[in-house]
């Protein structure tokens, strides 16, 4: 059967990198919390090593559910995000395939523009020989500089890909490379199986309400019973390249206040009392506990949440990312365009 674990390093948080070279401050007064879709300030990601071209060239990418290109720094960028990450080299490559197109990607933290080529990519076990990829040109800004991470490789549907180009999942359907049009995630991403082992309970199925990026729709926010945010539902995506919970700002307010959040941190004797979050979709709970919503900074503790306004015509859109996710096995089922949810055993 057709199904490839491809197992993910747990690395160093940006808020880490930067810290150890003495650049948390400045950063943090540049780029305040206001962007969505990609800030990975707090929780150490989870990204492995891909290759690409015949001979192979190693990168390692950030697996994100909340974007659909996948790019790589190349050597026609001189931006000092690429001076310190791995970049491709077009001419030690005997299967690479240029375009004339170019690609230009705007995240919530940071951007890359660059050009549109073809070649072999092997993700795990799998081999996928006619891959649109982006070569960086320029990123700008110093996130990606700090990341650990070379490229991004999206996981989200071929509507939001920028240039239109095929993302990886979508070209390994079409090659036939999966036994099952669906792709699973625990601390590890299984293309084209489930591994039932790693969850407790029946997965839980609930269908998207668009198809581009994960987004599903969400009945209520609650503590203790009481209804704290999307009141009459929203909308929400399941975002493994945003770390933290957002949502909207009034919302995000209210479940500080409820849970006594001030300036941003919580004293260590307010911990033991907090109640679980619970976010209800599909009319079935799921509850995050405090453990995984508040964040350990050696000993000062400040909650995982993050307000972000993204106007849509639906009202208002939170992102679940990795606080939810961790807790949550997540399988991506792009046969049926739904996800399936079952607490991780």
């Amino acid at each position: 059967s057709l199904h490839y674990v491809v197992s993910l390093k747990k690395g160093k948080s940006l808020r880490q990198n930067l810290k150890e070279h003495g650049l948390l401050e400045d950063f943090l007064k540049k780029h305040p919390y206001n962007l969505p879709l990609t800030n990975y300030m707090d929780v150490s990601m989870y990204y492995r090593t891909i290759s690409i071209s015949t001979p192979a060239q190693d990168f390692s990418v950030l697996f994100n559910t909340g974007s659909s290109n996948l790019w790589v720094p190349s050597m026609y960028c001189s931006s000092p995000a690429c001076t310190n990450h791995n970049r491709f080299n077009p001419s030690d490559s005997s299967t690479y395939e240029a375009t004339s197109e170019n690609v230009s990607i705007q995240y919530g933290t940071g951007s890359m523009t660059g050009i549109l080529s073809y070649n072999t990519v092997q993700v795990g076990g799998i081999v996928d020989t006619i891959q649109i990829f982006g070569l960086s040109e320029t990123e700008p800004g110093s996130f990606l500089y700090y990341s650990p991470f070379d490229g991004i490789l999206g996981l989200a549907f071929p509507s939001i890909s920028s240039s239109g180009a095929t993302p990886v999942f979508d070209n390994m359907m079409n090659e036939g490379l999966v036994s099952q049009d669906l792709f699973s995630s625990g601390s590890f991403v299984m293309f084209g199986g489930i591994d039932s082992s790693y969850y407790s309970g029946s997965l839980n199925l609930i269908p998207l309400s668009a198809e581009t990026y994960w987004e599903i729709t969400m009945d209520s926010v609650t503590m203790n019973g009481e209804t704290i945010a999307c009141s009459g539902g929203c909308q929400a995506i399941i975002d493994t390249g945003t770390s933290l919970l957002a949502g909207p700002s009034t919302g995000i307010s209210n479940i500080e206040f409820y849970i006594g959040a001030s300036d941003g941190t919580i004293s260590c004797s307010a911990m033991s009392s907090l109640p679980n979050i619970v976010f209800t979709i599909n009319g079935i709970k799921f509850p995050v506990p405090p453990s995984a919503y508040i964040i350990d900074n050696s000993g000062s503790f400040s909650p995982g949440f993050e307000g972000i306004d993204i106007p849509i015509s639906s009202g208002e859109l939170w992102i679940l990312g990795d606080v939810f996710i961790r807790q949550y096995y997540v399988v991506f089922d792009r046969a049926n365009n739904q996800v399936d949810l079952a607490p991780v055993a």
